[in-house]
């Protein structure tokens, strides 16, 4: 076994023990692995079900059966447009059209670099603060589509501080 299979092998047991007595296991396994790189990567559904002697084709049922779960890289920067009643009542669509022209990808797409990801999500939870949008982690509210360029534009220089200051990834992003 190689190092990275080994690597796979010990993430997998550890969440496996770390759920397996639960009701909704399967689920939980797939959260963890996935807070590991934003997605669930093949290697990791085969070790799974290895190690819970599941069918592959079980785990791949409950990964695509839940929209939350990602088989690819999903970008750098994830950009999540709150869809849900409040959002979409105050311009959550023009929003996702916003961020799709700026991002020049369609929603549910990475860009090519794979440093954007554009979702539409159903609820982010900031209901007073429609239209709302998280960008990894940090919530923007009552937005305007004239706020995207903007906001982009700022994700971009941090990606490339990152970039040339590898000392400052994950710093707080100020928009």
């Amino acid at each position: 076994m190689s190092a990275a299979e080994t690597d796979i092998a010990a993430e997998v047991s550890a969440s496996i023990k770390r759920w397996q007595k639960r009701r909704g296991s399967m689920v939980m396994m797939l959260h963890a692995i996935q807070e590991r790189s934003g997605y669930v990567p093949r290697e990791y559904a085969l070790e799974l079900a290895r190690q819970t002697g599941n069918p592959l084709a079980r785990i791949y049922e409950v990964l695509t059966f839940y929209n939350y779960f990602k088989l690819k890289s999903p970008g750098k920067v994830v950009v999540s447009v709150c869809t849900g009643t409040a959002c979409h009542l105050k311009g959550a669509s023009e929003l996702v059209a916003s961020f799709s022209e700026s991002l020049k990808i369609a929603e549910g797409e990475t860009d090519e670099a794979g440093d954007f990801h554009l979702q539409s999500v159903r609820c982010v939870g900031c209901c007073g603060l429609a239209p709302a949008v998280v960008i990894n982690g940090k919530t923007y509210g009552k937005l305007k589509t004239t706020q995207v360029s903007g906001i982009v534009a700022r994700w971009r220089e941090k990606l490339a501080e990152e970039e040339e200051h590898p000392e400052k990834k994950g710093a707080p992003v100020h928009v």
